[in-house]
């Protein structure tokens, strides 16, 4: 597959030197070498020279049996910009500190910036179902929404259009399933924040944790929580 953004006065010159270079392709099936890494998810501890950490937590919702839909990232934003920006940015000291979610694959992640903490942090994040849970003022409420569908609506240079178009290609995302997705944005409710606590509480239980930072922190956090982090010196 390619990729082709374009001036209408170009597209002809750039297609006959692209078919060019797709005809020289090497039409054989390469053999592909074995491989046998462990890609299983794991708590890990990766070690660098560092006085700070990014201390991130995660889960695929999917595989736990969860779906949520896309009122979910009103939710989230919402979530990043009272619960972690407070609990990991102000009092916590960190660079940043956010949740991110993809509703195709269903991976969720919290993730932490420059981060003087670790058990602190993650301690946050298994915290956060317990704060959606107290729910949302209307005000709140609109303000995340409007700060979504801005996201959405940000305008785009050609070649980022061009890139867009491609993902959703890739993705199977159709016009059919954006407007949808647009639809339960604007409809998010209060019953989306439960939904999403329920799917936290399963990231607290089920999620695993990964650090990349200093060894002081991650053999601290071992030995305040033993075995919680499988440790690798990256440098």
């Amino acid at each position: 597959m390619v990729n082709l953004t374009a001036d209408a006065s170009l597209v002809g010159e750039a297609r006959r030197e692209l078919e060019l270079f797709v005809g020289g392709l090497p039409s054989a099936k390469p053999e592909l070498a074995a491989w046998s890494l462990d890609l299983a998810p794991k708590n890990e501890g990766l070690v660098i020279s560092a006085q700070v950490n990014y201390v991130g937590k995660g889960a695929n919702l999917k595989a736990l049996g969860l779906e949520l839909s896309a009122a979910a990232t009103v939710v989230l934003r919402h979530l990043n910009t009272t619960y972690l920006w407070d609990k990991v940015r102000v009092q916590g000291g960190a660079y940043g500190g956010s949740s991110r979610f993809d509703l195709s694959s269903g991976n969720f992640a919290f993730l932490s910036y420059r981060d003087p903490n670790l058990l602190k942090t993650v301690d946050a994040y298994d915290g956060a179902a317990k704060a959606l849970r107290a729910g949302i003022g209307e005000a709140d409420l609109v303000r995340s929404v409007i700060g979504v569908v801005g996201d959405l609506d940000r305008p785009e240079f050609p070649d980022a259009k061009g890139y867009s178009a491609m993902w959703r290609i890739l993705s199977g995302t159709t016009d059919a399933m954006r407007q949808q997705r647009r639809d339960e944005i604007l409809a998010a409710s209060p019953k989306d924040f439960e939904a999403v606590a329920d799917a936290l509480e399963a990231v607290a239980r089920e999620g695993h944790v990964v650090v990349l930072g200093g060894e002081a922190a991650i053999t601290a956090a071992n030995e305040k929580r033993p075995g919680m982090l499988e440790v690798t010196k990256v440098q």
